[in-house]
């Protein structure tokens, strides 16, 4: 038994020895058949290699060229002042044509047929085409507004459609972003501004404060007028050479509805607006003039016995 155990453990150890010689000896030829095919190839290697770093090299270098044609023509349209809208959609068509451009060269320099790009690059527009309707609209919808100037970056603008309103900040290739009073940023597509009506609220220099004011039934109309019309000739907002004008607008069901005109600088107008409603109240309130809620009052009439 004993000998047996031993001829079958000297049987197992040559085994792996052999295992062991045969993968050296694959792994020897493997890295002997790598080695003669870097050898064979080294002239390619290095060109591919050279290559690579040239088009590295190309890169780095349009990338600062790129910058520097941007910011030229950046004060080139400064100084022609030139809207800020139409400056910053140049630019951003500018960055995206000169990059094209750079990463084209770069492939061409690869040894890929620029007659072949071409020809692929005119047979997927077509399919892009169909593909980015969208995006082709939002495009031209941004040349129309750049065109046509419904509003500029600074103007405050309501998207009627869904109510979308703020400062317009950019107007891109595709998009324009809003600025919202409490700091959100609202980002629209071009096509959706211009196949949609939107307000442009500050296009004039002045606007047109728009209050209405219910007083009860009981109060004194006359005095309720006088104590508005005097806190809007007071108000430093309010210009005093466009016309003011308080009058009864509505009977409400269940208050007098007091309208309330008058004219104010379009950057004053909200805190104008939100001044001039607490000064209202409150001076109503002193004078002791109700402005009420809705409300219903109900009369039990008493029928005589016969």
């Amino acid at each position: 038994m004993e000998e047996e155990t031993v001829n079958e453990v000297a049987k197992t150890a040559q085994d792996t020895v052999e295992e062991v010689a045969q993968t050296t000896q694959n792994t020897v030829e493997e890295v002997g058949r790598f080695t003669s095919y870097v050898q064979e190839n080294i002239p390619v290697i290095i060109s591919f290699g050279l290559k690579v770093l040239f088009a590295i090299v190309v890169f780095c270098i349009g990338r600062i060229l790129i910058k520097w044609i941007r910011k030229l023509v950046a004060k080139s349209l400064e100084r022609s002042n030139v809207d800020k809208g139409v400056e910053q959609f140049v630019d951003s068509m500018l960055k995206f044509t000169l990059y094209f451009v750079l990463i084209f060269t770069i492939a061409t320099k690869f040894g890929v047929d620029a007659a072949s790009v071409a020809a692929v690059i005119a047979s997927a527009g077509v399919a892009l085409g169909l593909a980015l309707q969208g995006s082709l609209s939002n495009f031209a919808g941004g040349v129309l507004i750049l065109l046509l100037k419904p509003f500029k970056v600074g103007d405050y603008i309501i998207e009627d459609t869904n109510k979308n309103e703020g400062t317009v900040k950019e107007i891109q290739i595709f998009y324009t972003k809003l600025s919202t009073i409490d700091n959100r940023i609202i980002v629209i597509p071009n096509g959706m501004l211009t196949n949609n009506s939107l307000t442009n609220v500050t296009e004039k220099d002045e606007r047109q404060l728009d209050l209405r004011i219910g007083i009860s039934y009981h109060a004194d109309i006359r005095r309720a007028k006088e104590i508005i019309e005097g806190l809007l000739k007071k108000d430093d907002a309010v210009l005093k050479e466009a016309q003011m004008n308080v009058f009864v607008a509505e009977l409400g069901e269940s208050a007098v509805v007091l309208g309330v005109r008058a004219w104010v600088k379009s950057d004053e107008f909200w805190p104008a607006k939100w001044r001039l409603l607490e000064n209202i109240k409150l001076e109503l309130e002193e004078n002791g003039i109700e402005i009420p809620y809705l409300q219903m009052d109900v009369h039990v009439k008493k029928e005589k016995n016969s």
